[in-house]
C-alpha cells in the first residue's frame, strides 16, 4: 500500500512549469483587483478577485501536492475551499455596506480593471491548452481557466451595466451571481474533500 506522503517521479515537468507561471499571474491579478474593487467599491471586482485568489491556491496546492498521495491531496483542497469560502463572505459584506451607504461603483475603473483581468486570464488558458490532453488535472486547470473567462466577461457587463444605468445594481447583482457561483464551488471542493480524507487510509 502507498504512503499518503509518497514521493512520486513521473510527473512531466512541462506542467510544473505551466502551473507555475498561471499562478503568479492569478496571484497578481488577485492583489490588483482585490485593491481595485475596493476602490471602485465594485462587489463584481471583489468577487472576481475572490476566484483569481482561488485560482492562485489551486495552481499553488498543486504544485506542492502534485508528486505526493491523495491525503495530501485531499488537504490542500479543504484548505482552499475554506479559504475561498471566507472570502467569498467578506465580498456579502462589502455589498451589504455598500447598499447601507448608497455607494456607486465606479464604472470607469470595473471596466478597465476588468480588461485586464480578461487578458491576463485568455493569457492562462492559452497556456494551459497547450495541456489539457495530459492527464485530468491539467484538463481541470483548462477548464478552471476557461471559467475565470466568462466571469470576466460578466465583469465587463456590469462595467456597462453601472455607465448606462447610473446605478449600483448591475455591479451588486454581477457580484453576487459571481460569489454564488464561486462559494457553490468552495462547498463542493470542502464537500469532496472532506470525503476523500474519510476513505483515506490512516498513516
Amino acid at each position: 500500500m502507498k504512503e499518503c506522503c509518497e514521493i512520486r517521479s513521473d510527473v512531466p515537468e512541462r506542467q510544473r512549469r505551466v502551473l507555475q507561471v498561471v499562478l503568479w499571474i492569478n496571484a497578481a491579478m488577485f492583489l490588483g483587483e482585490f485593491g481595485a474593487g475596493l476602490f471602485a467599491h465594485s462587489t463584481a471586482l471583489l468577487s472576481d478577485s475572490v476566484d483569481m485568489l482561488g485560482d492562485a491556491m489551486v495552481y499553488g496546492f498543486s504544485l506542492y501536492a502534485l508528486r505526493r498521495g491523495p491525503v495530501w491531496q485531499a488537504r490542500a483542497a479543504l484548505l482552499k475551499g475554506t479559504v475561498m469560502a471566507v472570502f467569498g463572505l467578506g465580498v456579502l459584506v462589502e455589498m451589504m455596506l455598500k447598499l447601507v451607504h448608497g455607494v456607486l461603483p465606479s464604472a470607469e475603473v470595473i471596466g478597465v480593471v476588468g480588461l485586464v483581468a480578461l487578458g491576463a486570464n485568455l493569457l492562462c488558458l492559452l497556456l494551459l491548452s497547450r495541456h489539457r490532453g495530459d492527464d485530468i488535472n491539467m484538463r481541470s486547470a483548462w477548464l478552471c481557466s476557461r471559467n475565470d473567462v466568462i466571469a470576466n466577461a460578466g465583469v465587463l457587463v456590469a462595467a456597462v451595466g453601472v455607465a448606462l444605468t447610473g446605478a449600483a445594481w448591475p455591479d451588486v447583482a454581477m457580484g453576487l451571481l459571481l460569489a454564488a457561483m464561486f462559494g457553490s464551488s468552495a462547498f463542493g471542493v470542502i464537500r469532496a474533500a472532506r470525503r476523500q480524507l474519510r476513505l483515506a487510509p490512516a498513516r
